[in-house]
């Protein structure tokens, strides 16, 4: 993937998937109880990602990954995090299963770290020890999605 100007060159007739930029739209931490952290510091985590998409342009689309991760210790909540990090993606001549497969999967994949730098900057200042989230393998995530949307359409 390379990063480009969003100005078309009048050469350029290939599909197109470049980056224009990234930015954290929002983001929320709520600690319920504060960072009271017992010896035996051993949260339940729940991570949910959900994508979204949005027209900026004809070619341009804001991509939004919203990742919410919740913590638990015993019943009580320890923290809950959510960050909605942003891109902009010149996505120019790419087929219908192109742009649903970068959506899905490329775009994502690019906005994650971003993401998960941005939930563990605010676990940390929270007062809570160092959590940084697992990898995501999105195209797994997206491959998985379109056998089982497959597997539907069969029964």
């Amino acid at each position: 993937m390379s990063i480009e100007s969003p100005v078309a060159k009048p050469d350029e007739a290939g599909p197109q998937l470049a980056l224009q930029f990234v930015y954290l739209k929002d983001c929320s931490f709520e600690s319920p109880q504060g960072p009271r952290i017992e010896d035996n510091w051993n949260p339940q985590i729940n991570l949910d990602l959900n994508t979204t998409v949005s027209v900026i342009s004809d070619e341009v689309r804001e991509v939004l990954l919203t990742v919410t991760v919740s913590a638990k210790q015993g019943e009580k909540t320890a923290f809950l995090v959510e960050v909605k990090q942003a891109g902009a993606f010149l996505m120019r001549n790419l087929s219908d299963d192109d742009v649903k497969r970068a959506i899905s999967s490329v775009c994502p994949g690019v906005l994650f770290p971003y993401a998960r730098a941005a939930v563990s900057n605010l676990v940390m200042q929270g007062g809570f020890p160092q959590f940084l989230l697992p990898p995501v393998n999105f195209e797994a995530l997206y491959a998985r999605s379109m056998a089982d949307g497959q597997h539907a359409t069969k029964n």
